[in-house]
């Protein structure tokens, strides 16, 4: 086991905006395996922004993720018999990923309309700086402001 090094899997770009994120994206949304799905699902969100912002569904999204990206969170770590939640930078692919679920799972939470109209909602809100999962990283961050005391246990 000593030496092992994880190997990275490749992910391929989607197929209409040649775009690796938004292949991770619907990678994300997928369940069971049900692929097709989430790519009408994640398709008819860009296509839902394309008409109410009139800007291009791409920037909007990566706009979105740049917005929702954490750059602290807190990490448990155990000295001496206490937990402390001490604060830890965000390195990129988790950066990625953590955004990317928070905005997911906040599409999820909301109720009434299909998925796509939800996406493409929270994507817009996320893109302006506002909505939930923009509140979720902000919480996040507060937690890590709060807990710089513990700063020195990261080691």
């Amino acid at each position: 086991m000593a030496g092992y090094k994880f190997k990275r899997k490749i992910i391929n770009p989607d197929l209409v905006y040649n775009d690796v994120m938004v292949a991770k994206f619907i990678n994300q949304i997928m369940m069971n395996g049900k692929k097709t799905i989430a790519q009408k699902i994640v398709y008819g969100s860009f296509d839902i922004i394309k008409e109410k912002t009139s800007q291009e569904p791409l920037d909007v999204f990566r706009t979105a993720i740049q917005n929702v990206s954490p750059i602290l969170e807190v990490k448990p770590k155990r000295v001496g018999g206490a937990t402390y939640q001490v604060p830890m930078e965000v390195k990129g692919n988790r950066r990625l990923s953590l955004a990317m679920k928070w905005m997911i799972a906040t599409s999820r939470a909301k109720k009434g309309r299909s998925m796509k109209e939800k996406l493409a909602e929270e994507l817009i809100e996320a893109s302006k700086n506002s909505g939930a999962s923009v509140r979720k990283k902000e919480n996040v961050h507060k937690m890590a402001e709060a807990n710089r005391a513990f700063a020195h246990f990261a080691w």
